[in-house]
């Protein structure tokens, strides 16, 4: 412990800054519910500070600024201890549930996937659902980013953990020249973006708690809900519209709209390729989506088309996973073509999962080179975006991180098909875990739930939530022997 002091210290200070957060459902559940849950919520905040303060106690003497090693310790520590965390007060306060249901749920939210195993959301402590819910405004942009801003008035520096914790392939980029600067900038922009979506839900109707969950779970696209019927709960086209415009927004690379506000100019949006990709991949799923709903007659009028097809279109490829209806009952095109979507559609830098476009990208771009080498083998063609060429180690990283992510999702696939689970639900399970989307086909599709799964099947789930949260590599490279050496 005493060589990776460093990262138990800072863990320390996450955990009991964590804590603070049990305060929100706890506070609900005093004015609202006539405080019938307190005593939990009270215990478990009880709990966890003093854990971290126990934590800090035994090594507050090791303050340095992390190295490489301790950054993604420090990572994996944070997505897996926190999760436990989480679960506690789930396991007073939700009736009949055990641990491995528990930890499920609270790793489903802080890493931002959505997938559940609790039927009944509208039956449950409203306490309980705004827990769930506010674990995913947490999770959306990480942790690790928060504890970043905040490393510099601890003494400690963040760069370590910042390379550890940014999603996508572009890990040195920077907003400003101070780490923590960049991560606090990203947290104004991802916080104005909440209270926008916040107040846009209650003037489209829902109430001040149920406009405060889903803003969270769409500005963190989480795709959890207070309703078995997600929004289909409301059967309202103008929070369809509203879900649909902030979902979109929110798989946009933060970094841009930072940019935005800082030149007070479009161009940081209109100028980057992936976001241009991204628009028009949309846009492209949208239409063929539509015109097969019209031309299967699962729609009668445009307007209707139009609306289901974007919502569940946006919803799935922004991997939030919110659905206003069945998808699984249309032309089975369209329920492949949205995994497919999820896989890959949000952009780097936002907290959306998946593989992240700017990754496809390049791996098009790569090909293309390819083929032209075939004919031309003397020529000069880079791999360029916006304008720049992609340096070799990008390139091997995207290329590594394909490999890696194709091994993991069959790995995963297997070990659930050697569990008893047909080959739809086991595929599609990872693949919704994986890529942080949530639900998937068969028994875990949006009418269902992942209730239905054994303990074992279940955590394997919560693995592969894990893995796809810190983008496979920063979980793998703990098992390499290479880490632990001196």
């Amino acid at each position: 412990m005493k060589r990776f002091a460093a990262a138990f210290l800072v863990l320390s200070w996450v955990i009991m800054g964590f804590s603070f957060t049990l305060l929100v459902p706890m506070a609900w559940d005093w004015f609202g519910e006539g405080g019938r849950n307190v005593r939990a919520w009270a215990w478990c905040f009880a709990f966890t500070l003093s854990t971290g303060a126990w934590l800090w106690c035994r090594t507050r003497h090791s303050a340095r600024e992390p190295t490489v090693r301790d950054g993604f310790l420090l990572v994996n520590l944070v997505w897996t201890v926190l999760p436990a965390y989480a679960a506690l007060p789930l396991l007073f306060v939700v009736p009949g549930i055990g641990w491995t249901d528990a930890y499920f749920e609270a790793m489903s939210g802080l890493t931002a996937t959505g997938a559940t195993t609790l039927a009944g959301l509208d039956l449950l402590a409203p306490s309980v659902n705004i827990w769930r819910c506010f674990l995913q405004l947490i999770g959306g942009l990480g942790i690790m980013l928060l504890a970043v801003a905040i490393l510099p008035f601890l003494g400690l520096g963040g760069t370590q953990l910042y390379k550890a914790e940014t999603p996508g392939p572009m890990k040195d980029t920077r907003l400003t020249p101070r780490v923590a600067e960049t991560a606090r900038g990203l947290w104004v922009v991802y916080f104005t973006l909440s209270g926008a979506c916040l107040v846009a839900y209650r003037i489209g109707g829902m109430s001040w708690a149920d406009a405060f969950m889903h803003m969270c779970t769409t500005v963190g696209l989480g795709g959890l809900s207070s309703h078995d019927q997600s929004f289909g709960y409301w059967a309202s086209p103008q929070l369809e519209w509203t879900a649909v415009l902030f979902m979109a927004l929110a798989g946009i690379n933060f970094t841009r709209y930072f940019m935005l506000w800082r030149h007070r100019s479009l161009a940081p949006l209109s100028r980057d390729a992936e976001v241009r990709a991204y628009a028009s991949v949309l846009l492209a799923a949208v239409a063929v989506v539509t015109v097969m709903l019209l031309a299967e007659r699962v729609y009668g009028d445009f307007p209707t088309a139009v609306r289901q097809a974007a919502f569940q279109v946006v919803s799935v490829a922004t991997t939030t996973g919110f659905a206003t209806t069945d998808y699984l009952l249309w032309p089975s095109f369209v329920p492949v073509l949205l995994l497919f979507l999820g896989c890959f559609v949000s952009c780097a830098g936002s907290t959306g999962g998946g593989i992240k476009l700017v990754r496809m990208l390049v791996l098009i771009k790569l090909a293309r080179r390819e083929l032209v080498r075939i004919i031309h083998p003397r020529v000069v063609h880079p791999v360029t975006l916006d304008g720049a060429a992609v340096p070799r180690d990008v390139i091997g990283a995207v290329m590594a991180f394909m490999l890696i992510y194709g091994g993991v999702t069959v790995g995963l696939t297997m070990v659930l098909l050697a569990s008893g689970m047909d080959v739809v639900t086991a595929f599609t399970a990872v693949i919704g875990c994986v890529n942080n989307i949530g639900p998937g086909m068969g028994q875990v599709g949006p009418a269902g739930n992942f209730g239905a799964l054994t303990d074992f099947q279940i955590w394997v789930c919560s693995l592969a939530m894990l893995l796809g949260r810190l983008e496979l590599l920063s979980v793998l490279v703990l098992l390499t022997p290479q880490f632990w050496r001196r």
